[in-house]
């Protein structure tokens, strides 16, 4: 049974396929009401993107919530499209998106660039490697969310049907073929997160097994949060060795 996950429809037009950057800045935001302007709050940005950024110190928010935040002289009116789960590890936390103004963020983003870390199990003398029995090991759970994939200057959306901590199984149109290396983002539950992937496998030319390499800086408690969701739902785990029909020859589709 597949977790129903329907993302916000300023979400899932177009995920963050723009820059993000995991970045601390001190910020104020006050709600905006028919009433006016509540009083101003203090949080912090998480990560920054040019549409927006997620925040660190809401309270009380919810989606659709319509809030003016204020960085210096800079301010912008935005919209809350998504809030953690208070219970999480991630409480307090939501996303906003701009929906009037330049983001108050530009001038730092513009000077910054993304920054993976290596996903890691295990090791060898400090180096990361992650090993094939681990990854195997891991639970892969149905789910239905969102994928973009981003091979150069190629772009295909897909559906990604099944994620574990260390790949995902995507549904596409249009399949790359197996090596390929490519940035992958991700929205499930209404969090967007990105990887660095490899195809690994093709399955009944309709989707690829792909194997996860490089987390976004900042993406890591994202993607665990999103499994900790998974895994509390029943009935949801997929056996940890699903036989799969490994497509060989060469598809018209792939690239």
């Amino acid at each position: 049974m597949a977790v129903p996950n329907k993302p916000n429809a300023s979400q899932a037009n177009g995920l963050l396929t723009g820059k993000m950057v995991h970045l601390a800045l001190p910020v104020r935001w006050s709600l905006v009401s028919q009433d006016g302007r509540g009083p101003l709050e203090m949080a912090c940005t998480y990560d920054i993107h040019p549409r927006g950024a997620r925040l660190l110190g809401g309270h009380d928010l919810s989606l659709g919530d319509l809030v003016m935040v204020e960085r210096g002289r800079h301010k912008a009116v935005c919209q809350v499209v998504w809030t953690a789960d208070p219970d999480s590890q991630l409480r307090g936390q939501f996303t906003v998106q701009c929906v009037e103004g330049r983001t108050p963020w530009d001038d730092e983003l513009r000077q910054l660039e993304e920054e993976y870390q290596p996903i890691i199990v295990g090791g060898s003398h400090g180096r990361s490697q992650v090993r094939q029995e681990n990854r195997r090991r891991r639970p892969r759970y149905s789910v239905d969310g969102k994928a973009e994939v981003i091979d150069g200057v190629q772009y295909v959306e897909g559906n990604v049907e099944q994620l574990s901590e260390f790949g995902a199984r995507i549904n596409a149109k249009d399949l790359l073929r197996p090596g390929t290396d490519f940035r992958l983002m991700l929205n499930v539950f209404d969090v967007s997160m990105a990887l660095k992937a490899q195809v690994k496998y093709l399955v009944n030319n309709l989707g690829m097994g792909v194997e996860f390499h490089e987390i976004r800086r900042g993406d890591r408690p994202l993607l665990e949060y999103v499994l900790s969701k998974l895994r509390k739902a029943r009935n949801n785990r997929v056996e940890d060795f699903v036989p799969v029909e490994v497509v060989t020859e060469p598809l018209t589709a792939a690239v």
